[in-house]
């Protein structure tokens, strides 16, 4: 899919403004896509929806298709008479700048309780209806999902392979009787995932209405500790005995670690996966669109060769290449559902291969403008270099601020920088780069909210091989202001970059 000529922002739903500490999809997330509207803007850029582990990372989660329960609004629960405006008085003051993720949890989650409760012996014949499609056209995923939290609740919160093992490795008479005796639980996880969905598609319906398409993210892996693994064993490299990965994922040193990132989540089991017909994937890519307008997959590289970490290693330099059946895996996709609209992750280390892989599909990939002061005028990443048929971002989530980035730059660098734009904004080196993108050739272009307002370090959103600490930075409601909305609006006209309304 070629993307029109666009914009758009990145920001996580958790991101939003919300008084009960975490972003949620209640009015903040429709008065940011009022003002993508205002802007002029075309795409809201997402990362991944999935209910997070530890460390709360979106690329970590128990579900690589299920909704994360922390984004539920509760004041839409309280719209739809599940919970009380009781229930909301007296909720304790947070920080507006951060997300305190623990403090967030332990008060959200006996809320969803009383919902799920209230729910299940108040819901009219016409929900409970809703309900039970709902969990019927999800069955594929929801059933071992719903079961397998309800399971990991039990056991205290350990890992799949440290429960009893009749039920870690799925015996017939284990999965029977832990159903009965979890009925409850299981419900409630059910039902969880039902108001999940429910408001985000009342949220997507929104956006597209007036003319915004959200873009997803798929991470190519999943985490060991989740559903998919526990539930489809034969589709990961691990260790048959124990349980845990026998093949790690991860990446050789680059521009982020001298010593590779390893992510510790198994790899996949390609071999089975192509016997079955990528039975998997097909799944994985029908649950994603059934919630988003475009993807990113994140590591595309990885479905050309991926990096493998045998279990036990420390670090990941002593990895090597295997070869990945991408071509065949898309080829499938194509013929199930036509040509996807997919944005391909292509940054790190890229072979001529994998761009072949990217270009067979017509994938746009990403250039980074951050990265693209650093090799003279071959850099790939300088606009003059560019094909239309990709998108441009000042940075990624992994990257600093672009404000961050340019006040950590050595003087030497900084002039590299000075001499490729001919002048500064006066209004600082963030809209210098927007600008950059925004006048590129590039189809899409896309700023980090951060980015957008000159935020500094301090909101970075990752720092990749970090494992705590993340995935935290929130903006405060004021953000959304006529200020930066009509500097962002003229921008996006004088770039051509404006939707073609009737």
């Amino acid at each position: 899919m070629l993307f029109p000529r666009s914009s758009g922002i990145l920001v996580h739903p958790t991101s939003f403004p919300s008084r009960f500490g975490v972003g949620d999809m209640g009015i903040e997330a429709y008065r940011f896509i009022d003002f993508l509207v205002e802007s002029d803007q075309q795409y809201w850029q997402i990362l991944p929806l999935g209910p997070t582990g530890y460390g709360n990372s979106p690329y970590s989660c128990y579900s690589a298709m299920a909704g994360n329960p922390m984004l539920i609004s509760p004041e839409i629960l309280r719209d739809e008479q599940l919970v009380t405006d009781e229930d909301l008085a007296n909720w304790p003051e947070f920080p507006l700048d951060y997300v305190e993720f623990e403090r967030a949890v332990a008060l959200k989650l006996p809320l969803l309780k009383k919902a799920s409760e209230n729910f299940k012996t108040k819901a009219s014949p016409v929900q409970q209806r809703e309900f039970s499609a709902f969990c019927e056209s999800k069955a594929i995923w929801l059933e071992d999902y719903a079961l397998f939290m309800a399971l990991k609740e039990s056991f205290g919160g350990v890992s799949w392979n440290n429960w009893e093992p009749d039920i870690a490795h799925r015996k017939p008479d284990a999965l029977d009787k832990w159903r009965q005796q979890l009925n409850a639980e299981i419900y409630y996880y059910k039902y969880v995932q039902f108001e999940f969905f429910r408001q985000w598609t009342e949220l997507k319906r929104y956006a597209n209405l007036r003319d915004i398409k959200i873009i997803g993210d798929i991470p190519i892996y999943v985490a060991h500790d989740s559903a998919d693994v526990w539930s489809h064993p034969e589709t990961f490299c691990l260790d048959e005995p124990t349980g845990e990965p026998a093949l790690m994922a991860g990446v050789p040193p680059d521009y982020f670690s001298s010593t590779g990132q390893l992510w510790g989540n198994p790899v996949y089991n390609w071999e089975e996966l192509q016997a079955n017909n990528f039975q998997w994937w097909v799944q994985r890519f029908e649950a994603i669109f059934d919630y988003v307008d475009v993807t990113r997959i994140d590591h595309f590289r990885g479905f050309e060769a991926y990096w493998a970490v045998k279990r036990g290693k420390k670090n990941a330099i002593e990895g090597e290449w295997i070869q990945a059946p991408g071509t065949a895996l898309f080829e499938v996709i194509n013929e199930k559902f036509g040509n996807l609209p997919i944005i391909a992750e292509d940054l790190g280390l890229i072979t001529p291969e994998v761009e072949a892989l990217r270009d067979r599909f017509e994938f746009p990939g990403m250039k980074i403008l951050q990265f693209a002061f650093n090799s003279g005028p071959d850099e790939p990443f300088l606009p003059f270099n560019y094909e239309r048929n990709c998108v441009v971002y000042t940075g990624t989530h992994d990257n600093d601020t672009t404000v961050g980035w340019f006040n950590q730059l050595q003087h030497y660098e900084r002039e590299d920088v000075y001499r490729y734009l001919g002048c500064l904004d006066p209004q600082g080196i963030h809209w210098s780069l927007i600008r950059m993108a925004w006048g590129s050739i590039a189809n899409l272009a896309v700023v980090p909210f951060q980015d957008l307002l000159g935020l500094g370090t301090d909101a970075r959103m990752n720092f990749p091989g970090k494992a705590e600490g993340n995935w935290g930075w929130r903006y405060r409601a004021e953000a959304l202001n006529w200020e930066v909305r009509d500097r962002l609006k003229t921008m996006t006209y004088i770039c051509g970059r404006s939707p073609k309304r009737n």
